[in-house]
């Protein structure tokens, strides 16, 4: 039995079982990350827990010694913390944390200079206008060419919070056309969806799609590595949770609108980082009670119409939302000397 000091300063009896395991977790892991133990005394009595109780689990798992150690190691890595919050403040002496950059013809040379190496994301209003696959890639037209094809997409994702994590659970294969019947007749839903985990575009079938894909020279470069290209396909209403990539992306919206919510890379330590590249934050809901230092995130917000194409730097958090029935495109197969550069997870 773990004893701790009340908020009267006695000496209680702390069961560990006494709070949900959640908050458990949760409360260690705020203690870790330093947030002030008057919050989260608040947080706690506002979710029910006497104050003498609230003060005592906040002091129990202060004492705790893996928490205390992590504090240490926290500690040690402070210059860590410090530099990003450098960052963080460099970026709002600089204005660019209230709008995203937008341009409508800015040349291929000033994009990289500018976005793709500062590690800065950008808006290319109409950059796709003219590829063939603003035509060829309609979902009518992808049911006309394509529709014979057996697909794989991923269904059920309703009735699984872990779909994003867990996406094997939730693959099914289909006809291309029924797929795309659904998607059109079926109303918003995030239930069904093509994303890059299907790899439709490694299968032999699809592969023709590629040939309605241009290359702008100094920007992008044609590969065969799996995954360089990727497609999307779903309707109204898919959602991505807050997450990042590995890799810098360039978006290609195709068909439909997305609402992107982006955060700079730099502000990782405040967007409570799960299982390597996700979010514990829902994006479009915070909930800042109990994640604090979210509100110190800078957010920006685009919508990304046909034609268009999004810049997003490698560990920039984003969070993506389809107002439509939506086909989209990614690649991250840039053309610079030694490629894309890659985030390493340890």
């Amino acid at each position: 039995m773990a004893r701790a000091r009340d908020s009267d300063g006695g000496m209680v009896d702390v069961a560990s079982s006494s709070l949900d395991p959640e908050w458990r977790a949760w409360l260690a892991e705020n203690v870790v990350r330093g947030v002030a133990p008057t919050r989260l005394v608040d947080t706690l009595v506002s979710a029910g827990v006497p104050l003498s109780e609230a003060h005592a689990h906040v002091e129990a798992v202060q004492q705790h010694p893996a928490v205390s150690m992590g504090r240490g190691h926290l500690t040690r890595h402070e210059d860590v913390l410090s530099l990003l919050d450098t960052r963080v403040a460099l970026h709002r002496q600089s204005g660019r944390h209230r709008h995203l950059a937008r341009h409508t013809d800015l040349s291929i040379p000033a994009l990289m200079e500018r976005h793709y190496l500062a590690h800065e994301p950008v808006h290319l209003q109409g950059f796709m206008r003219d590829w063939p696959l603003m035509e060829h890639w309609r979902p009518s037209s992808l049911a006309r060419r394509y529709g014979h094809v057996d697909v794989e997409v991923m269904a059920g994702r309703e009735a699984r919070v872990d779909h994003d994590l867990d996406p094997d659970a939730c693959r099914a294969v289909m006809r291309f056309e029924e797929f795309l019947r659904r998607l059109e007749e079926g109303g918003p839903s995030n239930d069904l969806y093509l994303t890059a985990r299907n790899f439709a575009l490694e299968r032999e079938e699809l592969r023709g799609l590629l040939d309605d894909v241009r290359y702008p020279s100094g920007l992008l470069r044609a590969s065969d590595r799996p995954g360089a290209v990727k497609l999307w396909v779903g309707p109204a209403g898919t959602l991505t949770q807050l997450h990042h990539d590995l890799g810098t992306v360039l978006f290609g919206q195709v068909h439909g609108r997305k609402r992107f919510r982006l955060i700079p890379s730099f502000h990782t330590h405040h967007v409570y980082s799960h299982l390597e590249v996700w979010s514990q934050v829902d994006a479009e809901h915070p909930d800042l009670t109990r994640f604090p230092l979210y509100r110190e995130a800078d957010v920006l917000e685009v919508v990304v119409e046909p034609g268009d194409m999004l810049l997003i730097p490698a560990g920039w958090w984003h969070w993506v939302h389809a107002l439509d029935v939506s086909v989209s495109v990614t690649f991250q197969e840039f053309d610079v000397p030694g490629g894309n550069t890659w985030w390493r997870l340890g």
